[in-house]
């Protein structure tokens, strides 16, 4: 568990950190738009989930093969890091979406969305 008090600064370095790897997927991997993170922080790190959004189900489909599954991993290992972040295996605090999808299934409420995903254990 982190401390409230640690848990603003925490937030910001995340924020921060995340930022700069979104604007460098976006020169890096097709149909990438944006990216977000939920966490519980009664449950630090572990909970921590970093979500990955592409604008269309094929798009995300080649993002999560080869080179562009590799580019995603390390971009949020390097955006962990630089928060000060360490949380092993990265590649389990990754979750992905689609633009389309979310049109298709929640009719633009991102917010219902995300909170509809679980939070890692």
């Amino acid at each position: 568990m982190i401390a409230k008090r640690e848990r603003g600064k925490m937030e910001r370095r995340l924020v921060a950190s995340l930022t700069h790897a979104c604007e460098q997927a976006k020169l890096l991997l097709p149909g990438f738009c944006w990216l977000t993170h939920r966490v519980d922080y009664q449950r630090f790190p572990e909970s921590l989930v970093v979500t990955w959004i592409f604008d269309t189900h094929p798009n995300l489909a080649n993002a999560l093969k080869g080179d562009a599954r590799r580019c995603i991993v390390d971009l949020t290992a390097e955006a962990l890091a630089e928060a000060g972040l360490d949380v092993g295996d990265v590649s389990r605090h990754l979750d992905f979406d689609s633009e389309e999808a979310f049109q298709r299934e929640h009719g633009g409420d991102w917010q219902r969305r995300l909170r509809s995903k679980p939070t890692r254990h």
